[in-house]
């Protein structure tokens, strides 16, 4: 197992030269299944999404696998997500340790209210409904080498489904971690989504055929017209490299303030800037970040509230993200909860 982490960690540190020196292009709308990149945890989105290097919680499973160690509690989790246009995601996520290494398993649904299916002659609805989800379902594993370094793997089936189609696919996560020993201030590197292209297959023509030749001259649907439908292009799905460092400005028994830079890398877009911080005051928690280079306005806030019971410690969060023009108002903007227990 050890060889394996550190092969595929070595993979990952060969791979980041060419992610951070590729040329940018326009790139946006090549990739498939985006809702592979909606963040959750609403501690990591109040931090502006700079989280790669903060990553120690359950959490771990999306933004750092090598966060989940080292750790010394059970924990379960829990977040809500309220998109603009009345798209929510859920995910949860369960974790177990014997204090070295941690296996983690959860799931994530995206999906939004049925809307109608629209014909352009005589154009308006049919009648009938449609909707779109996003689904992904995975493991990860986590383990902690030494007490600086940590290092962790994930695989991960995924499911879009829009109207009566669907895609199915699956990709791997990797990620390690490194304390350095000074002042918290810890390296974390994450690749996310790696996986195959997926290619949706879809028959225009209703003629129960897909990815006909497009150079076929038969009517194979006695429509009146030959091959209608063309190959199926595939498409990427959204892999990600992030690499951040965090660190403490303060810290004592009760509070402590840290602050996080991080470099994300998209297929599909250009890179950007995610600058992240908290404050802890007792049982409360504020936090603030801000992306750079981001589509939408790119600022977001959050608060926290850890309470200690007889079932273990809950730690409950919400964060506001600004979407900018995406949104209407602040009531209609992206907001998320969620819900931590360690016992």
């Amino acid at each position: 197992m050890k060889k394996i982490l550190i092969s595929m960690l070595s993979l990952a540190i060969l791979m980041m030269p060419i992610l951070l020196c590729a040329k940018p292009f326009g790139k946006t709308g090549t990739v498939g299944l985006q809702y592979l990149k909606l963040g959750v945890d609403a501690r990591a989105i109040g931090m502006g999404e700079a989280y790669t290097a903060v990553s120690d919680d359950i959490s771990s499973v999306y933004w750092n696998v090598a966060g989940l160690a080292p750790a010394y509690q059970k924990q379960v989790f829990f977040s809500h997500t309220n998109w603009p246009a009345d798209i929510m995601q859920e995910f949860a996520a369960a974790s177990f340790t014997n204090g070295v290494s941690t296996v983690a398993v959860y799931g994530s649904v995206l999906h939004m209210d049925d809307m109608d299916v629209t014909e352009e002659e005589p154009f308006g609805p049919t009648g009938e409904k449609f909707t779109n989800s996003g689904i992904a379902i995975g493991a990860a594993y986590g383990q902690q080498f030494t007490d600086k370094f940590s290092a962790g793997f994930g695989l991960k089936y995924l499911r879009e489904n829009l109207h009566i189609y669907n895609v199915n696919s699956y990709a791997f996560d990797l990620g390690s971690m490194y304390n350095t020993g000074w002042q918290n201030v810890k390296i974390g590197m994450a690749l996310r989504n790696f996986g195959p292209d997926v290619r949706y297959r879809v028959d225009n023509d209703d003629d129960g055929q897909v990815d006909e030749d497009p150079f076929d001259l038969f009517d194979n649907d006695g429509d009146g017209l030959v091959d209608e439908d063309g190959p199926e292009l595939e498409s990427k799905i959204p892999m990600t490299f992030s690499l951040g460092i965090s660190g403490d400005i303060m810290r004592n028994e009760m509070n402590y303030w840290i602050a996080s830079l991080q470099l994300d890398n998209v297929i599909d877009r250009l890179e950007t800037w995610n600058l992240g911080t908290e404050y802890k005051m007792g049982n409360i928690f504020f936090r603030a970040g801000y992306q750079i280079n981001y589509d939408a306005n790119g600022f977001s806030a959050g608060l926290g509230w850890q309470v200690p019971t007889s079932l273990g410690i809950f730690n409950v969060d919400y964060a506001y993200t600004d979407m900018g023009y995406l949104s209407e108002s602040f009531v209609k903007s992206a907001h998320r909860v969620s819900v931590k227990l360690r016992y």
